[in-house]
C-alpha cells in the first residue's frame, strides 16, 4: 500500500509498477526510463546481461515470441528503498496462440532511484499437449 509517495518504500514500489505498466504496454522506452544505464538483468535462465541496449534486445525478443501481461503485482519493499520483491501471474499467449498462466516473481535492487538489478523467476510452461 502507498500511502502518500513520501517513503522511500512507496517510491520505489511506485518504480516497480511503472516498470510492468511499461511492460504490459510494450513501451520499451518507458520500460528503459525505470532502468539504470548499467541495468543487470540475472535471468532465470542462468545467463547475466548489463545495460540498457542488452535490455533493450531482451524485451524485443519477448516481444516476438508472444504476447504476456504482468497482473495481480503485489510489491514488498525494504524501508530504505533500496532493495525491493514483485510477486505477479503471467498471462500470455505464445505464436501458436496457445494461452497460459504462471506463478511468477522478480528481485529488485534500486539505486538513485532507477532499478540498477533484476533477478525474474517464473514457473515453466508445462508442455504443450
Amino acid at each position: 500500500m502507498i500511502i502518500d509517495g513520501s517513503r522511500a518504500a512507496d517510491r520505489t514500489a511506485a518504480l516497480i509498477l511503472r516498470y510492468f505498466a511499461a511492460l504490459n504496454r510494450g513501451d520499451v522506452d518507458g520500460v528503459l526510463d525505470c532502468l539504470a544505464d548499467d541495468v543487470v538483468h540475472e535471468r532465470d535462465t542462468g545467463a547475466r546481461e548489463a545495460g540498457k541496449a542488452a535490455f533493450r534486445e531482451f524485451v524485443r525478443r519477448a516481444q516476438a515470441a508472444g504476447r504476456e501481461e504482468v497482473r495481480d503485482v503485489v510489491v514488498m519493499s525494504v524501508d530504505d528503498g533500496t532493495r525491493a520483491a514483485a510477486e505477479f501471474r503471467v498471462h500470455g499467449v505464445d505464436g501458436s496462440t496457445e494461452r497460459y498462466v504462471l506463478g511468477g516473481g522478480a528481485f529488485f535492487t534500486i539505486h538513485q532511484g532507477k532499478i540498477a538489478r533484476i533477478a525474474p523467476y517464473r514457473q515453466p510452461r508445462p508442455p504443450a499437449g
